[in-house]
């Protein structure tokens, strides 16, 4: 029973390497979004959610494009695991073209309905002057942030495809840059230190802009030296030719998991749509719990992309039994990591608002949440690593089924019913939505176990 959920010292090590840096880089990305938060939190509370919500429109984008290059991902993996560098090659390229038509596609619906899609968040109790100031603050970080979305999806399919590679250094570096440089621009141009004008939350737009073209410049520069060992980028941009038969294969198994990607991202903005209904307090407080549950469960989260990359690579090796066998063993392990992290975040719910410049009722209502967040972790870990395992062998549909059918149908549909037709308040509302995902959890146990997802697909 114990070798079925638990590996040996050599298994545990090789998942450590893999996935460190990648939580390393999760890690300080999410660790310096917090002190984004924070500072833009010392501004002014309207400031603050202004910013929430346009960044929640913009977590939708970017799940668009982490769907993209993951999708598109899960054949890297095999092709690597096959020892098939022209085959990581054409993935690459698709990457590359795919999502610079999804970014600039993106970068038109924002800036034409920019006004309309922050609106939306915006409706709940609270003065409609307050409303109109979050509005015009959103709006002024909107429009620069767009100018940051081309290089970050570039980053992206650099960096996606190196993880997919085992290569995971390159991209925690770049990553870390990008941090640095983001945290130091935030302090001088969000408060105007060294001589800088205060420049609010423009300021806080311009230094994510800046941080995103190092990192993209880190990635790729660091990427072509290597060219021996990323044997992939030899030729890649000698011609946008990608083989049909790669095309409709990504499009067949990848493309579906993108567009499972983006529902999914649209059934999380869509619940927390309906959280804002119950007043602009909650979108503050929900801010500060999404903040630091990134934070906190990068752990976790990260461990699932590993998961994706290992099982990848076992199936594409042909070594089915084993990443069978393998995947219970990550399952577990991620539980293990979501308890310790669960104990953390809810010791720390306490003090976290405290550091905000914010009302002490939304800070009640902040650690209120927090506390809930921190008792549904496992869920949340068990979800996430159901996830990737059944991604990691192209199965669109029940990828589909677990993860974007069920937060329409079961998470966003019960959110939508208990915020507009009932007189419950925002803490039992969350409570219930989160534990939704334990049925998901069950779902997602059905599937991993049923085995459909043991496949390789690159043949």
């Amino acid at each position: 029973m114990l070798r079925r959920f638990f590996g040996n010292r050599t298994f545990y090590k090789n998942v450590v390497v893999l996935m460190l840096p990648i939580m390393i880089q999760n890690g300080i990305t999410n660790f310096v979004n917090m002190l984004d938060s924070l500072m833009v939190g010392q501004v002014g509370q309207i400031e603050m959610i202004g910013v929430s919500v346009v960044n929640q429109l913009i977590f939708v984008y970017n799940l668009c494009i982490f769907g993209a290059v993951s999708g598109a991902g899960i054949f890297g993996a095999q092709f690597f695991g096959n020892n098939d560098h022209k085959g990581l090659r054409d993935t690459f390229r698709f990457k590359m073209i795919f999502c610079t038509a999804i970014t600039v596609l993106a970068i038109g619906a924002f800036y034409f309905f920019g006004n309309n899609l922050i609106g939306i968040y915006l409706k709940g109790e609270g003065s409609a002057a307050d409303a109109a100031a979050s509005l015009a603050a959103g709006r002024e970080y909107l429009d620069i942030m767009l100018i940051g979305l081309i290089p970050a999806a570039i980053a992206q399919c650099y960096a996606s495809t190196l993880r997919e590679t085992g290569q995971t250094v390159l991209p925690m570096v770049s990553g870390i840059a990008a941090v640095i440089v983001n945290l130091v621009l935030n302090y001088v141009l969000i408060f105007g230190h060294f001589g800088a004008p205060a420049m609010g939350v423009k300021g806080a737009a311009i230094a994510t802009v800046i941080s995103r073209f190092v990192e993209l410049i880190i990635v790729a520069v660091g990427t072509e030296i290597n060219r021996e060992k990323n044997k992939f980028i030899v030729g890649a941009y000698r011609s946008l030719h990608v083989p049909m038969i790669l095309v409709k294969k990504i499009f067949s198994k990848g493309v579906p998991l993108m567009v499972n990607e983006t529902l999914w991202a649209a059934g999380v903005a869509f619940v927390n749509q309906c959280y804002s209904g119950k007043g602009l307090e909650v979108v503050a407080a929900y801010n500060i719990v999404q903040t630091f549950f990134n934070v906190f469960s990068v752990a976790f989260l990260s461990l699932g992309s590993a998961i994706g990359i290992i099982l990848g690579q076992l199936l594409g090796a042909g070594k089915e039994k084993e990443a069978k066998d393998s995947s219970v063993k990550l399952i577990t392990f991620s539980v293990l990591i979501s308890i310790c992290v669960a104990v953390l975040f809810a010791i720390s719910a306490k003090f976290i608002p405290e550091f905000y410049n914010i009302e002490d009722s939304v800070k009640t209502l902040a650690t209120s949440m927090m506390i809930i967040c921190a008792l549904t972790m496992p869920f949340d870990a068990v979800a996430n690593a159901c996830y990737f395992t059944l991604r990691s062998g192209g199965e669109a549909m029940i990828t589909i089924i677990f993860d974007s059918v069920f937060i329409w149908v079961v998470s966003a549909a019960t959110a939508f019913v208990l915020c507009n037709f009932t007189p419950l308040a925002i803490v039992p509302i969350y409570a219930i939505c989160q534990c939704t995902n334990f049925l998901k959890d069950i779902l997602g146990g059905y599937f991993v176990k049923k085995g459909k997802w043991i496949k390789r697909i690159i043949v």
